[in-house]
This record gives C-alpha cells, structure tokens and sequence, in this order.
C-alpha cells in the first residue's frame, strides 16, 4: 500500500504560479510512474501530467503544455508540478497519483487525497 499526500494548492491570481507537492510513503518509490489529475466542479476527472518510473515525461496538451512542469525527487519520495501562468480555467481539485511501472498512468492504483487550486480572474 502506498499513502500520497498531496500539497501546495491555495488562491492564485491569473497568470501567477504554484507548485503541488506530493509526498510517497513507499520504498521502491523509483518504480511508480507518478503524476497529477484534476477535476473541476461537474467536469470529469482528466490526466495533466506524468513522470514515469523510467524518467520520461508527458503532458496533457489540452492543461498543461508549455506552462506545467512535472519532476519527481527520488530522495525525498516527492514528486512536484509547477504550475505557471495560471489561468481560471485551471481551478480545480488537483490529485496525486500512482501506478507501479506504466508507461502513462492509465490506471492509477493509488490516489492523493487531493488540494484544491484556485485560479481568480
């Protein structure tokens, strides 16, 4: 079983930046693509990035292209999203996610309990 703890959401205005944080409580931490969804207020949850257990790493081209970095420290079992040039489309809960050694987190077997970002106009 692997507990994440995510972290780092709060109230941001348009165009400034955050970074989730999303703490592992696994020993074989390197094995686990890890990576983020979201979901907004009646919108189903959808994929944002990942970094995978072998070190590359994909976005959602919709949300996060060019703005959202995905990184992953394996000392600290922690991996990160920094978030810039928020937009208020971004608001939402975001959720840590992981799966032991898939290539995109097709099916995640453990979930954050999530943090809420929101993005004022």
């Amino acid at each position: 079983q692997v507990q994440l703890v995510d972290s780092g959401g709060g109230l941001v205005q348009a165009g400034g930046s955050l970074r989730l944080s999303c703490a592992a409580s696994t020993r074989t931490f390197s094995t686990y693509t890890m990576g983020w969804f979201r979901q907004a207020p009646g919108k189903e949850r959808e994929f944002v990035a990942a970094i995978r257990w072998s070190g590359g790493k994909i976005y959602s081209t919709d949300s996060a292209k060019g703005r959202f970095t995905i990184s992953r420290d394996s000392a600290k079992n922690t991996v990160y999203l920094q978030m810039n040039s928020l937009k208020p489309e971004d608001t939402a809960v975001y959720f840590c996610a992981a799966q032991a050694r898939s290539s995109w987190l097709e099916s995640p077997e453990f979930w954050g309990q999530g943090t809420q970002v929101t993005v004022s106009s």
